[in-house]
């Protein structure tokens, strides 16, 4: 019987340098020869990314803070279903760029909706498809859109101010220091290389390498 795999989530601010250290991962685990999927949320597959679509659209401004949260919670089951299941199954390590921390930290304490709706409008993710390490790159957003040269333009998200985005590190704070057996915190003020050290350090410290 496949020993089932490993479920890795990244998260942090818009603009902490998640991107490159996923791609930098990416290249390391098919260097090492370790079976992997690389996914996102929202997203991942088709009915997920379509909803992804509408979710970051710029033109849905009107979106109520309510139908958001419902929206990411709809994608994340079919994302289970179609992408993260079937790779556990297959004892591959999955790796997944934002998870239900980003719901927590935005949507719960970004937008105000509270914890108790969040986590239970995800409770079928929270009960069934905790990850075994989430990393929290840890960059304010003064820094991370400082370093991306401000919001972009078509990214509703990023441009809900930043205020918002304060209210979002506030909330990746709050999560990381409640659970800091799942949530380890990485410096994201680092070097790239230097960040993706502290990252493969810990996986290997956590038995995910």
């Amino acid at each position: 019987m496949t020993k089932r795999g490993k479920f890795i989530t990244f998260e942090g601010c818009d603009g902490c340098g998640k991107s490159t250290q996923l791609k930098m991962l990416s290249d390391y685990l098919t260097q090492n020869g370790i079976a992997h999927i690389f996914t996102r949320e929202p997203g991942g597959g088709k009915i997920s990314e379509a909803i992804r679509d509408i979710l970051l659209s710029g033109k849905n401004m009107e979106m109520t803070d309510e139908c958001e949260a419902l929206l990411y919670a709809a994608s994340r089951v079919q994302h289970l279903s179609d992408r993260v299941e079937p790779a556990l199954q297959e004892g591959k390590l999955v790796i997944c760029d934002r998870y239900v921390d980003s719901s927590l930290a935005y949507q719960a304490y970004a937008r105000g909706l509270g914890y108790e709706f969040i986590s239970q409008i995800n409770s079928f993710a929270l009960k069934n498809y905790l990850p075994d390490v989430t990393i929290f790159i840890d960059l304010t957003p003064e820094a991370a859109f400082a370093r991306k040269k401000g919001a972009d333009q078509n990214d509703r998200l990023e441009l809900a101010g930043m205020e918002f985005h304060k209210r979002v590190y506030a909330g990746y704070d709050a999560l990381a220091k409640a659970e800091p057996n799942r949530i380890a915190r990485i410096d994201g003020n680092k070097t790239p290389q230097e960040i993706f050290n502290d990252v493969i350090t810990l996986l290997k410290e956590r038995d995910c390498l």
